[in-house]
């Protein structure tokens, strides 16, 4: 895939060096404007840059703004010519003025038009047209989804994919790809470990046959943050961030970006457990109050339980007290009472149930 993007990118500058060249030759043989030949080839060249300068703008604008800017011109260009003719039967005098108020009109109505109808082309319904123009959105925010760089390095992501939850086409920008490179050429042993298992299960999902994975040049020049650099570009191709990145997220939101958060899915994966409910935790550390020991499900969340702190290293059942939401996720509170409850050995066999055995 990539290297169909660099055969590509080829053509189109061989292309554009062709197209500036024949412009710059026909300008130098037909001499425009009465110009020497060495001036109408540089007018020619000149010309030539603008053009290849401004259709590599145009093709990373959506759709929408290039209808609502050509409906805005064409209105404009209209409008200016309704306002030659006013001028026209206004100054009876033939003089400069006129056709200088007419051209100069002309440039400004064509102007406006095009810069507003750009702006508010981002307002049309294309969707509601159906066919091509329903279809770009289909394509583009339906399918893809950009990776961020911390859902790569937290490594949850390639299990979310092998597990068929994410469909579509995975994004990867080249401005993700260096950011990884520099964190697993960090000088921190931390950083290193982490930025070499990101680029471990980038290329896990890569060797996943299910997944269509493309990895974009596009970039933001402009923006410095990694970030916003994903924020623009999920605008561009009106898609999807997936990320566990809490700042990110939050940032995402505010510029009416969608984000699928890993974070959040965990947490909602998490089993509902209700007050009063028995619950069956190894007991791993003490706790922050006395008598209290603290415990871990399957899936990270934190069990703190009281009356449970002479039974580390034990696993034991408890009684439901209340359960906790917090932006971190959940934690859920209990209460051991030896006098009800059993404890297990590391077997799995309660200890009156050990006991017999040695008897």
């Amino acid at each position: 895939m990539r290297h169909q993007r660099v055969l590509l990118m080829l053509d189109l500058i061989v292309i554009r060096v062709l197209f500036t060249l024949l412009l710059s030759i026909c300008a130098w043989f037909f001499r425009p404007f009465q110009l020497e030949p060495i001036f109408s080839a540089a007018l020619g060249l000149l010309l030539g840059s603008s053009v290849v300068l401004v259709e590599s703008r145009l093709k990373e604008v959506s759709l929408k703004r290039l209808i609502g800017a050509a409906v805005g011109s064409i209105l404009g260009i209209l409008g200016a010519f309704l306002i030659s003719m006013v001028l026209r039967q206004s100054l009876v005098e033939s003089t400069s003025t006129i056709p200088f108020l007419q051209i100069a009109t002309l440039l400004l109505m064509g102007y406006i038009g095009l810069i507003v109808g750009a702006t508010k082309g981002d307002l049309l319904n294309l969707s509601a047209l159906g066919g091509v123009f329903g279809g770009e959105n289909a394509k583009k925010g339906a399918s893809f989804k950009i990776i961020d760089t911390s859902v790569i390095i937290d490594g949850r992501i390639a299990e979310v994919m092998e597990a068929g939850f994410l469909d579509g086409v995975m994004v990867i920008p080249q401005f993700v790809l260096r950011e990884l490179q520099m964190v697993a050429d960090s000088s921190d042993s931390l950083k290193r470990n982490r930025g070499r298992r990101g680029l471990d299960v980038l290329q896990r999902i890569q060797k996943m046959p299910k997944l269509n994975i493309q990895i974009v040049e596009d970039d933001f020049p402009q923006v410095k943050e990694v970030d916003l650099k994903l924020i623009e570009l999920a605008k561009m191709y009106d898609c999807k961030i997936v990320t566990n990145d809490f700042n990110l997220n939050k940032v995402a939101q505010l510029h009416g970006v969608q984000v699928l958060n890993i974070n959040e899915l965990a947490n909602a994966m998490r089993p509902v457990v209700l007050p009063g409910e028995l619950m069956r935790v190894f007991i791993l550390k003490e706790g922050k109050e006395h008598s209290q020991g603290i415990a871990y499900l399957d899936d990270g969340t934190m069990v703190v339980v009281d009356n449970a702190r002479k039974m580390i290293s034990k696993t034991i059942d408890i009684a439901v007290t209340s359960v906790l939401q917090t932006t971190a996720g959940k934690m859920i509170f209990g209460r051991f009472d030896d006098r009800v409850h059993s404890v297990y050995d590391n077997k799995g066999n309660s200890k009156e149930t050990a006991m017999s055995t040695e008897a």
